[in-house]
């Protein structure tokens, strides 16, 4: 495969990049040593500007290249942060801090846009300036919108954003990509079912807020089959259930459910909310129960922007002759949505072979990825803004 020479001979050493890391997880925001590490090697090799604590704990590199005759600025972005799962892949350098794990592989995506750096820096074969964005708190904290908002793509003069993510099930050397929605919006409710306790001999003097809550559930699942039309995907999944009596003979008073919505347009996503609120409300109605929806907007739908996906399958064709242009949507979410919304940009599938699936605390990062994502990173840079004759 065409990787570029000299990231295919320093993939060793970005490998040992990512198993440092990944040794060393850190959650959410709680990103510093991380954000240290990436800024030390940055300056190492000669970025031209470094600036740290956007988006609280983010990092941005600016590199320019040979010339700048168009005025050009393009951005790629990492995620920097890990999970609190307990690691049990078995590898020799797994997570030396109990209960995080890089389980999603964003050490890897952080070690390959290392390697773009160092790459860009030595060559500056392009016409322009490249952004490197190096993104806290991906897993649930909404980093992607705390950089936005903290001025990422105006202080920049970003014109076009451009993010990867490892992906379990496709062969190491394959990428996958399509224009459209990619990744799902997630957002999360929770419903409180109040009844009336009582004693589980006479059920007649209460309102047993777990038939309630139960008949809820399954109406529920009416969201999907009965109101969105069946062509557009949904979820809608309960995942917890807790009444506030744990004994055998009580009728709870109240029942506690949690759960997630996931969609992949606008239109489903208000839909959704708009029929639980109406299904919970009105079955606990009918039982003489109340419910309360109490609804969390998480991250919107990724959606890739049509001609910075051919761009970028142009570029991964440059590096692989295995690219799907057209592959499925999925449901899981990522907030480089965010960025999608603030720039026109597209996100790629980078194959990691075989392994368990990411958030799997057997989960392992495929280190035989790093020097395709890198040159995949590297070839939009050149081929967008490429260097006159």
């Amino acid at each position: 495969m065409p990787v570029k020479n000299s990231i295919a001979q320093n993939s060793g050493t970005i490998t040992e990049w990512r198993r440092y890391l990944h040794q060393h997880p850190e959650l959410m925001y709680d990103v510093h040593e991380t954000a240290a590490f990436v800024a030390d090697k940055l300056r190492s090799f000669g970025a031209d500007e470094i600036v740290t604590g956007i988006g609280r704990t983010g990092v941005v590199a600016v590199i320019k290249g040979r010339t700048d005759t168009k005025g050009r600025v393009i951005g790629l972005r990492a995620d920097m942060d890990a999970l609190p799962i307990t690691e049990a892949s078995g590898v020799d350098y797994a997570s030396t801090v109990p209960g995080k794990m890089h389980a999603c592989g964003h050490d890897g995506h952080t070690a390959i846009l290392l390697g773009v750096a160092q790459y860009l820096t030595e060559t500056r074969n392009f016409d322009g300036t490249a952004i490197l964005i190096f993104q806290p708190a991906e897993e649930g904290g909404a980093g992607g919108l705390a950089m936005v908002e903290d001025g990422l793509m105006d202080r920049w003069n970003i014109q076009e954003v451009y993010g990867l993510h490892n992906s379990p099930g496709i062969p190491v050397g394959h990428f996958a990509i399509r224009p459209g929605p990619l990744l799902a919006s997630s957002d999360e409710f929770e419903i409180v079912v109040t009844g009336k306790g009582g004693h589980a001999a006479a059920p007649h003097e209460a309102v047993d807020t777990t038939l309630v809550a139960a008949q809820i559930v399954v109406a529920l699942q009416s969201v999907v089959s009965r109101n969105v039309n069946p062509v557009r995907p949904a979820v809608v999944t309960v995942g917890t259930f807790q009444t506030d009596s744990n004994a055998s003979n009580v009728i709870a008073h109240s029942v506690r459910m949690e759960g997630t919505v996931r969609t992949l347009a606008t239109e489903v996503r208000a839909q959704a909310e708009e029929r639980i609120r109406a299904l919970c409300e009105h079955t606990a109605s009918a039982y003489g129960a109340t419910a309360e929806v109490i609804w969390t907007p998480g991250y919107p739908v990724t959606v890739n922007h049509s001609d910075q996906t051919a761009f970028a399958v142009e570029a991964a064709r440059a590096v692989s002759d295995h690219v799907d242009d057209d592959t499925d949507p999925i449901l899981p979410a990522e907030d480089f949505s965010y960025m999608l919304e603030a720039r026109p940009g597209a996100y790629m599938f980078l194959g990691n072979g075989d392994t368990e699936m990411c958030h799997h605390p057997a989960y392992v990062f495929s280190d035989d990825a790093i020097p395709l994502g890198c040159s995949w990173f590297a070839e939009l840079v050149e081929r967008r803004m490429p260097v006159s004759a």
